[in-house]
């Protein structure tokens, strides 16, 4: 018997969802076997989410140019830099990265029109001028940083400093996955990680689940994607021990987003295993599809980044929603040519040309093209004067980036720089604008887009950022 003094402790909401776990489990067991997905479904990170708007694309393949690819040099011909070759340039110029301001230095190529547009192309790219009908270039870009980091970081967050979320990891915080076998933000490692590394495709203060994760060449893809087990049942059941002792954990602790995303990646990494190989193997392609992409090439960079693009065709079919795609090492500093610009210029563009085209071409011929956004660019441009004699130094004030499918108009320019390519002088689009123009293409309202995080909401836009309307199909 009890004193009558004693009182029994009352039973805490943990115990009693203990306690109960078997009653709540049997609850909901008919609704999980009538679920198609039962045993199989996504984590909830990234669980499909319906869209602000309805949506023109489902997916974005941003082909990064890292360093600065030279606008005038590529899609933004200046005739008055052939006139004014060899002298001092006549414009009030800032400071640019290096201070070396040499004299006008014309372009080394020629500008021809191409497709029912006339859209004027450099010679640097005969196979993606045959596309001109689908782009819509936007020549008019601005930055707000001239060094590549910063630059790096605010091209692919929106923000100069580091550790902010990427804009694939906003894009999949957004609206999840389509693909419950793969992550929703891949980025396809062509040999070059941005100065900035890895940061560049984090998800900062989201939870670690919305990351990127970097895939290579090859038919592995990742890093100990294969099953080390003996067998798949044993490694099925292995995975399956984990998952039930992971679940324990969580319903004894309060609420973690870091160990919720540990979990769901733990159990996307097994789907993974399954998945990557068959994704990633380009060998059950078509010699003509594989001939379009130059992975049949000479240059083995063409090569390299032609796998690129045929991969993120491939992800892209397999619902994933964000892929990025970095640039081979062509033997000089990425498109950063300070110097010796004729020759490293030539073989990035070498690289990547064929490859660019062969996807459009491909994208379009599936029926992709339509709800697929795809983006080129680096993160600024260069200058119209040389630096030394042979080089282009960093041009963050007016450059220019490309936009193809997913709802975009094609077949148009849309901005314009001064006379000498240097400054934006009409419809001046900055980093902001085109994150809001492609999660608008997306069907997110980029200013509802918005995570807490250090007592405000965040969004990748910041408080600014308008969607070009205009451009818009």
């Amino acid at each position: 018997m009890h004193c009558q003094n004693f009182q029994q402790r009352p039973v805490s909401r943990r115990e009693m969802l203990a306690r109960c776990a078997g009653g709540f489990g049997g609850a909901a067991l008919a609704a999980l076997l009538n679920d198609q997905a039962y045993g199989a479904a996504p984590a909830k990170p990234l669980g499909n989410v319906s869209p602000h708007h309805p949506a023109r694309a489902k997916s974005v393949i941003f082909l990064y140019m890292d360093g600065g690819p030279s606008q005038i040099d590529t899609f933004d011909p200046k005739p008055l830099l052939d006139k004014e070759h060899g002298n001092p340039i006549k414009l009030k110029t800032p400071p640019t990265q290096f201070a070396n301001v040499g004299k006008v230095l014309k372009s080394h190529w020629k500008f021809r029109n191409y497709g029912e547009c006339g859209l004027p192309v450099s010679d640097l790219l005969p196979h993606t001028a045959t596309c001109a009908d689908d782009l819509c270039v936007v020549r008019s870009m601005t930055s707000n940083f001239s060094e590549h980091t910063f630059a790096n970081y605010f091209l692919h967050s929106g923000s100069g400093l580091q550790g902010r979320p990427s804009m694939g990891a906003w894009t999949t915080y957004g609206l999840g996955s389509e693909c419950r076998d793969l992550p929703g933000f891949i980025v396809l490692n062509g040999g070059l990680i941005p100065p900035g590394g890895l940061d560049t495709f984090g998800a900062g203060f989201l939870p670690a689940a919305y990351q990127g994760s970097v895939f290579k060449a090859g038919k592995s893809g990742v890093a100990d994607v294969q099953p080390q087990e003996p067998s798949a049942a044993l490694q099925r059941n292995k995975l399956k021990l984990i998952e039930r002792l992971d679940r324990a954990n969580l319903l004894r602790r309060d609420p973690d987003d870091a160990l919720e995303s540990a979990v769901a990646n733990y159990e996307l990494a097994y789907r993974m295993q399954q998945t990557v190989p068959e994704v990633m193997d380009l060998t059950k392609e078509s010699a003509a599809t594989r001939k379009l992409y130059g992975l049949d090439a000479e240059y083995e960079p063409t090569r390299i980044f032609g796998s690129m693009c045929l991969s993120a065709r491939r992800l892209v079919e397999q619902g994933v929603r964000f892929i990025e795609v970095t640039c081979p090492s062509v033997g000089t500093d990425r498109w950063d040519q300070h110097g010796k610009l004729k020759e490293g210029h030539e073989r990035n563009c070498r690289a990547v040309d064929q490859p660019t085209a062969g996807l459009l071409k491909d994208l379009k011929s599936r029926g992709l093209l339509d709800e697929t956004l795809v983006i080129w660019g680096g993160e600024f441009g260069r200058t119209p004067m040389a630096q030394g004699t042979d080089g282009r130094d960093h041009n963050p004030f007016g450059f220019t980036m490309w936009l193809a499918g997913g709802g975009v108009r094609g077949g148009t320019t849309y901005g314009k720089t001064d006379e000498w390519g240097y400054f934006a002088v009409e419809n001046k689009v900055e980093i902001h604008d085109l994150h809001a123009t492609m999660l608008h293409l997306l069907g997110v309202d980029h200013k509802r887009l918005t995570y807490r995080f250090g007592g405000r909401d965040f969004r990748l836009t910041d408080v600014f950022g308008e969607v070009m309307h205009e451009i818009l199909a």
